[in-house]
């Protein structure tokens, strides 16, 4: 079964206590490597201020995630969000192979500077 890089961010529900976020955040972890998902790397951005106002909510707690999983669990992992109250909002992203080159060389530190600084003197 052929398994492809993803990344998900999603919006949990600001009014939930913390040991409820926590749980909301493993529930979905849990969910994904029982359905044969690898997690690479969860951050929990923790509670933003949104643009704009959602489902009543003008903050929320974000979580970004990358994991790697067969095609089939993002449409059972997006419907779980969909119908999940605590989830505000969700995004996922398939990395192609510029995606997961660039995400190596973030790891590693290499990624080039294309903006190069130019001194301009004003006399010239």
């Amino acid at each position: 079964m052929k398994k492809t890089f993803y990344e998900v961010t999603y919006i949990v529900n600001p009014v939930l206590e913390e040991a409820e976020t926590k749980a909301e955040i493993d529930k979905i972890n849990s969910f994904i490597t029982r359905q044969g998902g690898e997690i690479d790397e969860v951050n929990e951005w923790g509670n933003r201020r949104l643009t704009y106002e959602m489902s009543g909510k003008q903050t929320g707690y974000f979580v970004n995630m990358y994991f790697t999983s067969p095609g089939e669990l993002i449409v059972k992992l997006e419907r779980m969000m969909q119908i999940n109250e605590n989830i505000v909002r969700y995004l996922t992203l398939k990395y192609d192979k510029k995606m997961l080159r660039h995400r190596e060389m973030l790891k590693r530190g290499e990624v080039p500077n294309i903006f190069k600084v130019i001194d301009q003197d004003p006399e010239a």
